[in-house]
């Protein structure tokens, strides 16, 4: 095999690219989940916040 056949067989070849897009997919969806699990715990703790003052108030 010459090298330039084994050149062009690597550069044919989109295997490894496939798999590097999918992990950056994944990334992103991960990146993003954080993001909505930070703001949701956010307004979580939030809500807890109020409904102990609130409850304290009354008692």
């Amino acid at each position: 095999m010459s090298l330039r056949t084994l050149l062009e067989s690597i550069g044919a070849d989109n295997g490894g690219a496939t798999a590097i897009e999918y992990g950056l997919i994944l990334a992103l969806i991960a990146i993003a989940a954080m993001g909505v699990m930070n703001s949701l715990g956010n307004e979580t703790t939030t809500l807890w916040e109020t409904v102990t003052e609130q409850a304290t108030a009354v008692l």
